[in-house]
């Protein structure tokens, strides 16, 4: 990545680059354990983290929620709505340089206007693509992942690729088919599909094995197309259980999975996780992460948490380090996040309306992820908890419990070794391992 990027106009004037300067420093604007060049595991922080900025939360959401108004101003906002998204891109530029974060993520109409026509909606596109493009050259910043925003305008009421009426199927190909010749030209390394619409809110009027097999289908074409134009990345599946339908077909990481598979798509689709979304579904982060890498599907992360007291999708900045830890114990086990990143689907609380609680809300978030990943490559290291987990399953490693796993045993010679069974409890030492996570968080104070 090249040094700051300020385009026309500067936007963030009063923040310039933020840099480590470690966990005693009282500036707000600093990062306290994010140092990017720091080496953990044979690779820099930066390596591992692969920190993405969302546009749509960074630079769209203006504090408006369902009791109440915008709150936050953009200096950037133009009565002309091309103007806007030029000026937009400048800022989101100025400020991934800033922050430091090598990657950005965005919905087709975070970045361009949809205009009143679908010539309008690509004509827009491609020329907000154009300057995106100019902007990564300068900067070195690259695209994560787009998506297509099939859910906020009432033509997607009952869905796009799940909807009853044919016609608004086309018009949903036409946003994502557009949003792969973008991604094309940007050079992203992914693409994203969030079904906020694709399910169904009663079952009296849906059809939902028609439903889903025509998301499968739209999916199968949307890969076939990718591939045909030279789409080498990955698609993703972004689960979540309810809201704003009441029931989405992609309820969790199993049940997206699951879907992949039913369709034949696991060649070229696995899931991006997140944790709000992993929590409304009754889950942990760590669940829904542990699954996907289970079934060699860990594609990328929206790195975020929820208010366990509010039962909707608050969308916060990470600030949880043992949601991290355990996360980054699960990712580093995978190897890390490939072609995938941390990619902030996270935004700022309605009642922070200074432009530099964008930077403060980042720095935290990037500083938890650093914190998860140090203690987390600790404990790998230490081999404590692994050499537990081990051991507890010990009596697969050998003998029958071995010959057992290969499966060399039927039911009938199972049952017959139930004559060595000895009735004894086995303790799983829950309370003890939790008390050495303790230790190794807390161990430096």
């Amino acid at each position: 990545m090249k040094d700051v990027f300020v385009g026309n106009t500067e936007y963030f004037k009063s923040v310039e680059k933020v840099v480590y300067e470690g966990p005693t420093s009282d500036n707000p604007l600093a990062f306290k354990f994010y140092d990017p060049d720091k080496i953990v595991a044979g690779k820099t922080m930066k390596e591992h983290l692969r920190f993405s900025i969302a546009y749509w939360h960074s630079f769209c959401a203006d504090g408006k929620d369902p009791f109440g108004n915008a709150t936050i101003d953009f200096p950037w906002t133009d009565p002309d709505p091309m103007q806007s998204a030029r000026n937009k891109a400048e800022a989101a530029f100025e400020f991934f340089t800033k922050i430091q974060a090598p990657f950005y993520a965005f919905h087709d109409i975070d970045a361009s206007p949809e205009g009143d026509s679908a010539d309008q909606y690509v004509k827009n596109y491609h020329e907000i693509a154009d300057l995106l493009k100019s902007l990564q050259d300068a900067t070195g910043v690259k695209l994560l992942w787009n998506t297509s925003n099939l859910f906020s305008n009432p033509r997607y009421m009952n869905g796009a690729a799940s909807n009853p009426e044919f016609s608004v199927l086309t018009r949903a190909a036409l946003q994502v088919k557009t949003s792969l010749d973008v991604n094309v030209k940007l050079g992203g390394l992914g693409y994203t599909f969030w079904g906020g619409r694709e399910g169904y809110m009663s079952l009296w009027n849906t059809d939902t094995k028609r439903e889903l097999d025509h998301l499968g289908m739209f999916f199968a074409m949307a890969r076939d197309y990718g591939r045909k134009i030279g789409f080498k990345g990955n698609f993703y599946i972004e689960p979540k259980p309810m809201e704003p339908s009441k029931h989405q077909y992609d309820y969790d990481a199993a049940t997206a999975i699951a879907f992949i598979k039913e369709y034949g798509l696991e060649k070229d689709f696995s899931c991006n996780i997140e944790n709000n979304h992993a929590t409304l579904a009754g889950h942990s982060f760590a669940h829904d992460l542990q699954v996907c890498v289970n079934n060699n599907m860990l594609g990328s992360v929206d790195a975020n948490q929820g208010d366990p007291q509010n039962g909707w999708d608050t969308d916060e900045f990470p600030t949880n380090v043992y949601d991290t830890v355990e996360a980054m114990m699960i990712i580093l086990k995978n190897g890390g996040l490939h072609n995938g990143g941390l990619n902030f689907d996270a935004k700022r609380r309605r009642n922070s309306t200074d432009l530099e609680d964008l930077f403060i809300a980042h720095i935290g978030g990037m500083d938890t992820f650093a914190l998860g990943l140090e203690i987390a490559q600790a404990m790998i290291d230490d081999g404590k908890i692994d050499h537990f987990r081990r051991q507890r399953y010990s009596s697969f490693d050998s003998g029958d419990g071995a010959r057992f796993e290969a499966g060399k045993l039927d039911l009938k010679t199972l049952a017959a070794l139930s004559s060595t069974f000895k009735d004894e409890k086995i303790s799983g030492k829950q309370e003890m391992l939790m008390n050495l996570v303790n230790q190794y968080m807390f161990r430096s104070r």
